[in-house]
Order: structure tokens, then C-alpha cells, then sequence
């Protein structure tokens, strides 16, 4: 069978310039790392944690926005382990808030073992914000260069690729969106289904 990949899409995003959200979590720009998703094993945030944890990072908060659908033993244990290492867990935030959170972020990284196209990373890459994800196949799809990758599952890689990154500094990232901007997966569809009425 014939197929087409064609992505989801993504709006570049105008930066939010207001900061009375993230200040209110005790947040300063570029002065924290960043997770968002579901807490499901998958996502990894426990690993992501710790790894944290370990590097010390004196002048820099992990902030993990999302929650469980319901209640299970892995958000129980993520919530707990999360509130013994300091990390800010904002629960589910949407609109302006999640807006403030990817706008001044140092630093977006996305651990999972496995994930679809992830929406999150694009979303991150709209707002400009430098990235570290996991070398799953989803990931890689992406095509960013390779420091934004670390070895998933690997905690010595992902340490060595945080460490790099936080003192790196990099910030803003610009990244090529074209395959991702909706026009052109809205064409695409459309070609998809005028080359089937003209076979």
C-alpha cells in the first residue's frame, strides 16, 4: 500500500512578555528547565528528576507542567519523588500561563521511551526555546542537530547533554518550522485526496 507521512502543525508563537505567573512559582527567565506531558511511565519525568537532582544546579528550578488523567501508583510516586527533590510541579496549566511557561524557559527536555510525534517539542521549537529530547524514533523525526539528542534511558547521557546545555546557554533557538506550518499540511491533504479523484 501507498502511503503519505504528513505531520501535525505548528504555529510560530509570539513570546509572552509578562512574567506574574512564573514569579508567583518563584521562577526568573532562562532560569529554569522545562517538561510538560501526561504523568504516564512513558514520559520519563522520574528519570528526569533525578537527573536533576544529581547535577545541583544551584541557580536552576526543573518545572514539570501536567498531571495524571487519574490517580495511579507512577503520578503518585512522580508527585512524591518530585516534592522530596524541590521540583516545581504546576499541575495542568493552559492560555496565558503555559504561554509564560514556554516563553522564558532556559531549557524544554522531553525524556520519553516512547511517544507519536511529540506536540510538545514542536510547540516548544514555536516558542524559540532550546531542546533536549530523548533519541526515540519520534524524536529523531524531528531532525534536529544532534546535541539536542541525549541516549534514551541512559541517565549518564542525559546528566552529560543537561550539563552541556544549562552552560551553553543557548537561547533563542531558531528551528525550521516549514514542514510543520499548517498551510503546507493543509496542501498536502488536499493533494493527498485530489491525486485519489484522479486516479
Amino acid at each position: 500500500r501507498k502511503s503519505t507521512y504528513i505531520p501535525n502543525g505548528v504555529y510560530r508563537k509570539q513570546l509572552a512578555t509578562r512574567t506574574d505567573y512564573i514569579e508567583k512559582l518563584g521562577l526568573q527567565p532562562q532560569k529554569y528547565i522545562l517538561a510538560v506531558g501526561r504523568f504516564v511511565k512513558e514520559k520519563e519525568f522520574d528519570k528526569l528528576i533525578m537527573a536533576f537532582s544529581d547535577l545541583n544546579l544551584q541557580d536552576y528550578h526543573l518545572v514539570i507542567a501536567g498531571d495524571s488523567d487519574h490517580k495511579t501508583s507512577y503520578s503518585t510516586y512522580l508527585k512524591e519523588l518530585a516534592r522530596k527533590k524541590q521540583v516545581i510541579l504546576t499541575g495542568m496549566v493552559k492560555g496565558e500561563s503555559l504561554k509564560e511557561l514556554y516563553s522564558h524557559a532556559g531549557l524544554f527536555v522531553l525524556p520519553s521511551s516512547h511517544e507519536g510525534l511529540p506536540i510538545t517539542l514542536l510547540e516548544a521549537m514555536s516558542y524559540n526555546i532550546d531542546t533536549l529530547v530523548s533519541d526515540i524514533p519520534a524524536n529523531l523525526a524531528v531532525g534536529l542537530s544532534k546535541e539536542h539528542y541525549f541516549k534514551v534511558n541512559h541517565m549518564n547521557s542525559l546528566k552529560q547533554q543537561l550539563t552541556y546545555k544549562i552552560y551553553q546557554n543557548n537561547y533563542p533557538v531558531y528551528y525550521d518550522l516549514k514542514a510543520y506550518n499548517w498551510d503546507h499540511i493543509a496542501q498536502q491533504t488536499f493533494n493527498v485526496y485530489n491525486n485519489l479523484l484522479n486516479v
